[in-house]
């Protein structure tokens, strides 16, 4: 076994470790959050809704919960890691060790990623309990909650770099990512926007992340499937370019 894969691997042990051992705290709350949300939303206000886009709204609204909950704990992981090893100074020796700058960047990408990944996981575990779930094209659910993971999981490193105080990481997850998540077409369809504001909802990025877990999930989509993809994976390698250059330059890490 090489050097650089055993770093790399023990880097990310460590990192999918901290949150495996503390599972009430950090798998329990989407497991119950989302209990709540199909059981107000799915249950009680979707019968009286009834179908939307020939599925029942439960069947609807669960993609863009799963992605609410994917992306709110990327995010989190990555950037509370890596503020914390800042806060605690403890991060010093992952960046004096021989690890690459990449492998640095990989390894808490990865970790951040595969939460983002098991907890979308629990949401549908969590759905079926209240609905049938179909999976009308796997590889699309796949391709799409890898990709969001990873992209979300590489905006967390730069908020984790960027952050000043544990406000910072708070502000970011609450006031930024869940009001676009909210906004980005979870518990309604595109269609029942006044065209201005269909318009204006398409600038929202999250639009195409939800409708790219919809159209894998139940095969209902306003957005063509292939290019969000194809935005969205950019959007990641982009990301995790910037994610290489600030660890490289020491952002945030060093004085």
């Amino acid at each position: 076994m090489s050097t650089n894969y055993t770093q790399l691997s023990t880097l990310i042990q460590r990192e999918v470790l901290r949150y495996v051992r503390r599972p009430y705290n950090t798998f329990l709350p989407p497991i119950v959050t989302n209990s709540l949300y199909f059981a107000v939303f799915g249950v009680i206000l979707g019968n009286r809704i009834g179908a939307i886009a020939g599925v029942s709204y439960i069947q609807f609204v669960l993609p863009g919960l799963v992605v609410l909950g994917s992306i709110s704990d990327s995010f989190e992981n990555a950037s509370f890691s890596i503020f914390h090893g800042r806060w605690n100074e403890y991060i010093h020796e992952v960046i004096t060790s021989p690890m690459s700058h990449g492998e640095l960047v990989v390894s808490y990408v990865a970790a951040s990623a595969l939460r983002g990944v098991i907890t979308s996981l629990l949401i549908i575990g969590v759905g079926v309990v209240f609905t049938s779930v179909p999976l009308a094209n796997p590889l699309y659910t796949v391709a799409f909650l890898l990709v969001i993971t990873v992209l979300f999981a590489g905006l967390g490193v730069i908020g984790g770099l960027w952050a000043t105080d544990f406000d910072y990481l708070t502000v970011m997850n609450q006031f930024i990512l869940r009001p676009l998540v909210f906004f980005g077409a979870v518990f309604y369809s595109l269609d029942v926007l006044p065209p201005l504001w269909r318009q204006v909802s398409l600038l929202n990025p999250m639009v195409y992340m939800v409708n790219g877990v919809r159209y894998g999930m139940i095969g209902v989509t306003e957005i063509d499937p292939n290019t969000s993809l194809a935005v969205l994976s950019v959007a990641a390698v982009a990301v995790l370019l910037v994610d290489f250059l600030l660890v490289k330059r020491g952002y945030g890490l060093v004085d």
